[in-house]
């Protein structure tokens, strides 16, 4: 799951990444091309999803993927989808 709120005071977004599909999961961690695809922790919640807030440049599109456990999982509430060089796509978020 994806949120988005606009920063006023500056040209950026706000964007909260979520995962509540991955319950039974020990480690999650979030990677795109705004981290420059360093896998970074989720949070784990008490209810048993994971999320990270990352602030990001407004008007850009970004791709990225979760890694679960070790495993490359995609968003499935993401705003798109466009191939990798690896076979399979990317997960998009449009700010």
């Amino acid at each position: 799951m994806i949120k988005k709120q606009p920063i006023k005071s500056r040209n950026a977004t706000k964007v909260t990444f979520r995962v509540d599909f991955a319950k039974k999961a020990h480690r999650v961690e979030l990677a795109g091309d705004f981290n420059n695809w360093q896998p970074q922790f989720m949070k784990h919640l008490k209810n048993g999803d994971f999320k990270l807030v990352v602030d990001l440049e407004s008007g850009r599109s970004y791709q990225y993927r979760y890694r679960i456990d070790g495993r490359w999982e995609n968003d499935w509430a993401a705003d798109r989808y466009v191939p990798n060089d690896m076979g399979s796509e990317n997960s998009v978020v449009d700010c």
